[in-house]
């Protein structure tokens, strides 16, 4: 991982148009937890492998308590907890630091972006920075000094005719490079949102260009209409004053795709004339569409003001915006477009992705729960029969089947309420072999009926340890009920139950083996996945993953032995947590020899 390259002295603040939710967020980016979100909160959190910690991270290198977040009043603060692997921001190693919005946290092999949202009472909508003027305000003094094709946006390296001797930046072709990649240095960096992006993008170009402040204003694609996305001021800028933006440069930029360059100490021809005191010195303004492939999607709008003291001293304008800058920043205006299509396209593929998962699940459940209610309904026929003709064991046969049903729609609730978000286990010390014991006893029943036998061994030294009875009793219980539905049927079906520990890598598994007919090898790497099941119609797909979910909430997981015609074995296994959380450094453990999920 590769640190940033800004300045976070001198990087320019910027305020974004839409409401942020949460205060801070942490997006897994890379790492086995990708894509997942843990929300920031005003009180210490906790990073590391460890059950107790409210970022929970599977990760083999990440340290049981590997670090903390913090928060106080300037924000929030990232300390290293002398974890084993070390603790680096931005891809330098730290011990305590001050986070700032975008850092990237590498822990182990997981990387971790920290977004952060400003307090509400604390900053302004990026909209109220914004002063649009319309056609007809004596404000809207601008005129057109310059404008660029944006054909002519690849040409930007060579300097203008006559200009070269006149520049009033250090630029070089080297250093339009420089930009260029920062910016899509930029692009390539993970952001929660197209805020941050065009945010960050709007920055690089009012530092390189050392104007005032900037705004990105975009086009609804739904009715056209413009509004402001972003506003960036330079560091020591006003910050006060609304930004005065022309609206007759902007139509104009708008409808013929050109970028141009303007100042309110000249006028021209094509706009209405108007004062031009120098009251309040000279503003220039650049102003660039933000073309995309297929349409022009907004503009970026940039401007400066030289006081009029200085304008005195220099004898009359400078123009320190010139025709260079002008297409730097018209080459900088077609990344930003590309950078939103490409937000726009992603977000609605996300959106389909959604839709098509919604209407999986709906379909599955719907198929599930129509078996069920046949049951439901093939029950109460017999119950009916029953009590019409007086005979209480078909009544008893009709409501045995009714229970089962029952049951089944229990069960697909719990897996569903348990899969559908996360949670911390509710860790209590307790008995594993009681729990397990108490899976077995309660599906002796089912067993029997199936033909299948239940062989249960305790382990004799199992310890007290800490883990959540509910949740483990429900992750054996789905294996266990899946290895007997795998036997049924078989002659000397039968299901074998253990329990162990290993004092030396202080872990505890539960084994769950049966002598069915195996899981194909082509099914393994689903085995796992959501309303992937092997049962058919019998199966709802949901169990497995539920398991999985609550063996990693313990910070373990399950693994897979099989042999095809002999049957097959899972493994539940879990370190053995700790009743408190400890600060001091801790050895990554061993683990033992499994077959990976």
């Amino acid at each position: 991982m590769r640190s940033s390259p800004r300045d976070r002295g001198s990087t320019p603040d910027f305020e974004a148009g839409t409401k942020q939710v949460a205060q801070a967020t942490l997006l897994v980016i890379q790492g086995i937890e990708q894509g997942t979100r843990f929300e920031i909160d005003d009180q210490n959190v906790g990073i590391g492998r460890g059950v107790h910690n409210a970022v929970r991270l599977h990760d083999t290198e990440v340290s049981r308590t590997h670090a903390t977040i913090s928060v106080d009043n300037d924000g929030f603060v990232l300390t290293d907890r002398n974890s084993s692997n070390g603790t680096f921001v931005n891809g330098q190693h730290v011990r305590s630091v001050r986070l700032r919005d975008g850092d990237q946290i590498q822990t182990g092999r997981t990387i971790l972006l920290f977004s952060q949202a400003a307090a509400e009472e604390a900053s302004s909508l990026a909209v109220h920075r914004i002063d649009l003027l319309s056609r007809s305000d004596p404000g809207d003094r601008f005129a057109i000094v310059g404008q660029a094709e944006q054909h002519e946006s690849h040409t930007f390296l060579a300097p203008a005719a006559g200009e070269a001797a006149a520049r009033t930046r250090p630029s070089s072709a080297l250093t339009d490079l420089q930009v260029l990649y920062r910016i899509t240095e930029e692009v390539a960096r993970p952001s929660t949102s197209l805020d941050q992006l065009l945010g960050r993008i709007l920055n690089i170009t009012i530092d390189v260009t050392r104007t005032d402040r900037g705004c990105i204003l975009l086009r609804n694609p739904s009715t056209g209409e413009l509004s402001v996305q972003v506003f960036a001021n330079r560091h020591g800028s006003d910050t006060i004053s609304p930004m005065p933006v022309s609206r007759s440069i902007v139509d104009y930029v708008l409808q013929n795709g050109q970028g141009v360059r303007t100042s309110d100490a000249r006028h021209d021809a094509r706009f209405a004339p108007g004062q031009s005191i120098l009251q309040a010195g000279i503003r220039e303004a650049i102003c660039v569409p933000m073309q995309g492939r297929h349409e022009l999607l907004g503009v970026i709008y940039i401007d400066i003001t030289t006081p009029p003291e200085q304008v005195v001293i220099e004898g009359g304008p400078t123009n320190k915006l010139n025709e260079d800058l002008l297409r730097l920043v018209v080459a900088i205006g077609r990344q930003a477009a590309l950078v939103v299509e490409h937000n726009r396209y992603q977000q609605a593929l996300v959106k389909a992705e959604r839709f098509a998962a919604i209407g999986q699940t709906i379909t599955t459940l719907s198929h599930h729960i129509k078996n069920i209610l046949q049951g439901v309904r093939g029950g109460s026929y017999l119950i009916d029969m029953g009590l019409t003709g007086h005979n209480e064991e078909l009544v008893r046969k009709g409501w045995g089947i009714v229970e089962k049903n029952q049951d089944k729609v229990y069960n697909l609730v719990l897996d569903m309420l348990t899969f559908s978000k996360e949670r911390q286990p509710t860790l209590q010390r307790a008995d594993l072999n009681a729990t397990v014991a108490e899976v077995c006893e309660l599906m002796q029943a089912r067993a029997a009926e199936c033909g299948v036998k239940i062989e249960w061994q305790p382990d004799p030294q199992m310890p007290a340890t800490m883990f959540d009875p509910e949740g483990i009793h429900r992750a054996v219980l789905n294996i266990v009920t899946n290895a007997i539905d795998a036997v049924e049927g078989s002659p000397g079906g039968a299901v074998h139950v253990r329990t162990g520990h290993d004092a030396e890598v202080r872990s505890v598994f539960v084994v769950v083996a049966d002598n069915g007919p195996g899981i194909p090898a082509a099914q393994i790497p689903l085995l796992f996945h959501l309303f992937e099941s092997t049962k058919g119609a019998r199966g709802t797909g949901i169990g497995l993953s539920v398991s999985q979910k609550i063996l990693r909430e313990h910070g373990g997981g399950i693994a897979v032995q099989n042999t095809e015609g002999q049957g097959a074995q899972f493994t539940l296994e879990w370190s053995i947590i700790e009743e408190e959380p400890r600060p001091e450094s801790d050895e990554v453990p061993n683990s033992r020899t499994m077959v990976p999920s």
